[in-house]
């Protein structure tokens, strides 16, 4: 398995955590069932696979089929995905990421100061 901060995740794969996170665990069966525009049964399997070799899932046997769920808890996650990007996009500036953030979006002074 391989470190899930490592490794990037493409657009299917990314849905398919978004759903698990929202839900906790799932089967292919429940996966498939709140993907849009979903593929066949054995992709969704594959990819659940791929995920889990990734380091982003793991899968527990109940009866004849697998649930799978979270290795790290969302907030985890999203935190090492926005460090990515803060080190991608902004040359690791906090300041110019949350420039950026607050340019195009209403932000109340009171959200301000909190920040």
């Amino acid at each position: 398995m391989e470190d899930y901060r490592t490794v990037k995740l493409s657009r299917r794969e990314r849905e398919i955590m978004d759903i698990i996170y929202q839900h906790g665990q799932m089967s292919v069966a429940d996966v498939l069932e709140n993907l849009p525009d979903a593929p066949s049964y054995s992709t969704v399997r594959a990819l659940l696979r791929i995920l889990e070799e990734k380091g982003h899932l793991t899968h527990q046997k109940d009866g004849p089929r697998y649930i799978y769920c979270p290795t790290q808890p969302r907030h985890q996650a999203g935190q090492f995905a926005l460090k990515q990007v803060v080190q991608t996009f902004f040359d690791k500036s906090v300041e110019r990421t949350v420039a950026a953030l607050v340019s195009d979006a209403e932000v109340s002074d009171e959200e301000l100061d909190r920040l």
